[in-house]
């Protein structure tokens, strides 16, 4: 299940079930009994304040106040205005208890708060009654659970609009949402339940979701498992220019790509860092990248087929002259760092360059200086690639990865990676499925992935040389499933 749905798709998705014979009011059981069961599977009965707002989020928590009271759980509603219309409105016919105006005082002598008030399609920030009712909640620290997002989180972006709760879990249907991966909306909802709730799959052909949570479903038929009688030059050739100075970024780079599979990688250096480059691994190739070489002739040469510019290479003129070189070849590119920097004044130039698959790994600050950075992650990621023409990554701990027709995707990773180093390795392993021949996008997609599995299996004490050591366990578990 990796498509994620906009509040308006799920609304489709919704609207195109009741048009498929899934009565409404049975969505709405469903969808207040998955959280009555995921309350009763986690706590035991305790003292219960549902807080319904006035739609059908609202409508949500009257089955489960209704459920949890069938189950011998003490139970107090609150309702935000009364208004109820359609669904909601029976919802709240069918609960036999008194129904209290929403105030802090439902809190209380409570054990557990059930936010029910406004869900994922809230479009302005909190305030009055609610707001107070949220900073209460926080203040309290009682355990409280989100109906589809918490309450002031928007669904699209994850972003909080005035305040929102911190929750211990966050119950959501058929399909996760952007909020649920992105910050701070993750770390906001808790743990994160998807219920089933009989909305048919098969509405999905008709809204077309354009954006995904990362994972080998997406790419996983790109991947190219060796054959018998595969050998080095089968599995292709990356180049990665190398810089004078910080040259372990060339070199984490040149180990990743060939642990992802390259069949050779070879480095290009400067003159002066050749010593430091021919005494790393034996198994990398290393050649001279002088003040007359020109990198696109070095990719028509030894069956190159795929150059990464960037990592460790100074900015400066030369690298700008080495990207647009990498460029002009028309074979697939991974532009990141200095690589990228160093068009800061004329990020246009670097655009008109793209000609080819390529992609961009900018983190926050490098993204900024070549693109609109306004806007929330994923737009200004989708914006960026459609641009620029180059598949886009911007880095962090939600993870973006946008292709320039219009898919997103979103990678989530452990924190351990926040480490120096390891965007080089990203960047090595992007190189390194670009050249055995996935196309840009899925090459961004696998090399994330790959980059954040191996940060997790590594946890704690992480550093950057550890992701590569990593990859073999990963890749077989992963070849084994094709």
């Amino acid at each position: 299940m990796t498509e994620l749905l906009t509040v308006a798709e799920m609304g489709r998705a919704d609207a195109l079930a009741v048009a498929a014979g899934v009565p409404s009011l049975d969505l709405m059981e469903a969808a207040g009994r998955a959280v009555a069961d995921a309350i009763t599977q986690r706590w035991s009965p305790c003292p219960v304040a549902i807080l319904c707002g006035p739609g059908n989020n609202g409508g949500d928590g009257f089955v489960v106040a209704r459920l949890l009271e069938e189950r011998g759980w003490p139970v107090r509603i609150g309702l935000l205005g009364d208004a109820l219309k359609g669904d909601a409105k029976i919802n709240a016919e069918r609960w036999n208890g008194s129904i209290n105006p929403i105030s802090v005082d439902l809190l209380k002598n409570a054990g557990l708060v059930v936010d029910a008030l406004f869900g994922a399609g809230l479009t302005r920030p909190l305030d009055g009654v609610a707001r107070d009712l949220i900073d209460a909640i926080n203040k309290s620290q009682l355990p409280c659970v989100a109906m589809d997002v918490p309450s002031g989180v928007f669904g699209d972006s994850g972003e909080v609009m005035g305040c929102a709760p911190a929750c211990a879990l966050t119950v959501t249907f058929f399909r996760l949402k952007p909020a649920h991966l992105m910050l701070p909306g993750r770390d906001l909802c808790g743990e994160v339940v998807l219920a089933d709730i009989g909305i048919p799959p098969s509405v999905l052909a008709d809204i077309l979701p354009q954006t995904f949570a990362n994972g080998p479903d997406l790419w996983r038929g790109s991947l190219h498992l060796p054959g018998t009688d595969s050998h080095k030059y089968t599995r292709r050739h990356a180049l990665i220019v190398g810089g004078a100075e910080m040259t372990g970024a060339a070199r984490l780079a040149a180990r990743a790509a060939r642990r992802v599979g390259a069949g050779m990688v070879t480095i290009a250096a400067p003159r002066q860092a050749m010593p430091i480059y021919l005494a790393g691994d034996p198994g990398q190739l290393v050649i001279e990248l002088g003040d007359t070489t020109d990198v696109e002739t070095l990719m028509g040469e030894k069956k190159r087929s795929a150059v990464l510019v960037g990592p460790g290479n100074g900015a400066s003129m030369t690298t700008q002259r080495h990207t647009i070189e990498a460029l002009r070849a028309k074979t697939p590119v991974v532009i990141d760092a200095d690589a990228l920097t160093v068009f800061q004044d004329s990020p246009k130039d670097l655009f008109g360059w793209v000609r080819g698959p390529c992609v961009l790994t900018p983190h926050d600050g490098e993204f900024a200086r070549l693109f609109d950075a306004s806007g929330d992650r994923l737009t200004r990621t989708r914006r960026a690639a459609e641009v620029s023409g180059a598949v886009v990554l911007l880095k962090g701990a939600a993870t973006v990865i946008a292709a320039p027709d219009g898919r997103v995707v979103i990678n989530t990773a452990t924190a351990w990676l926040a480490t120096a180093g390891t965007g080089d390795v990203l960047a090595g392993l992007i190189v390194g499925l670009l050249a055995q021949g996935l196309p840009a996008f899925e090459a961004a997609c696998a090399g994330a992935w790959l980059h954040s599995a191996a940060g997790a299996a590594i946890g704690p004490g992480l550093i950057a040389e550890d992701i590569s050591e990593r990859l073999p366990g990963i890749l077989a578990d992963l070849y084994a499933s094709l």
